[in-house]
């Protein structure tokens, strides 16, 4: 303790306005980080890490622990190798979210009209039980996912909606892109959400809420066992939405493309 406490005296006696600086570039770093993973499963990884190396760290200064001393001083370039790995989905969604804040700037995507198609349509494969998955693109671009499917490149409208998901229609299995006013590609694959969906939620439901968890989209499901219209995004899903909900969910999340969340 008498080592610590003398290596914190000789550099508090050496601070000056360019160690404050320093210090208070490197710590907001280190909070903006924390503020960017807050609410993701690494946030709870980070907590339980820090707790440790602190009760390692402890223990290791009161009890002299030599070895533990010297894996603790010499482990800090191995952890900034590892991070990056362990956890590589959650920066990169830290990282979305940064770029979206500056795409806003930038202007956004206009759906006030595209809302309309997507709705009546939605509605009436609804009443039909007719199964639909519609991807609605925010900041976050989706072109490795449309990539993957047929493009379409289209005025959204109801009966091209409709068409594209009939039963017998080759692309009714994949979901359908949409950018703005023009639908990109239909017959597009999407990864499927980890997350437990109840019962009644099938392979539809886990990719629509997928590419909201990987991604700022917002997706409309239709079940064709059920009939029931579904919508996802920031990794959340409302379910059994009837014409007025539905309505005032996708205004709310698109309209205007304010990127307001629910």
């Amino acid at each position: 303790m008498t080592d610590l406490w003398d290596f914190i005296v000789d550099n508090f006696e050496q601070f000056d306005s360019t160690a404050a600086l320093d210090v208070f570039l490197i710590w907001s770093l280190i909070f903006g980080m924390l503020l960017l993973l807050r609410g993701t499963t690494a946030m709870a990884v980070v907590r339980g890490a820090t707790i440790l190396l602190i009760g390692a760290f402890i223990l290791g200064r009161i009890f002299d622990l030599r070895l533990l001393n010297f894996l603790l001083r010499n482990s800090f370039l191995g952890l900034l190798i590892a991070l990056p790995v362990i956890f590589q989905q959650e920066i990169r969604r830290a990282l979305e979210r940064v770029g979206r804040a500056g795409a806003r700037a930038f202007g956004t995507l206009d759906y006030d009209e595209t809302l309309d198609a997507v709705s009546e349509a939605a509605l009436d494969m609804a009443r039909q039980k007719i199964g639909a998955l519609i991807v609605l693109e925010r900041e976050t671009g989706l072109t490795e996912f449309s990539e993957r499917g047929i493009a379409v490149d289209a005025v959204p409208s109801p009966e091209l909606i409709e068409n594209i998901f009939f039963p017998k229609s080759p692309l009714h299995d994949g979901a359908l892109v949409v950018r703005g006013d023009r639908v990109v590609a239909a017959g597009v694959t999407l990864p499927l959400s980890e997350n437990s969906l109840p019962g009644e939620l099938g392979t539809r439901h886990r990719a629509g809420l997928g590419i909201t968890e990987r991604t700022d989209a917002v997706s409309l499901i239709v079940s064709e066992e059920t009939g029931r219209i579904s919508v996802a995004a920031d990794g959340r899903m409302y379910t059994r939405l009837d014409e007025a909900r539905l309505r005032g969910l996708l205004e709310r999340l698109l309209g205007g493309q304010n990127g307001a969340s629910v």
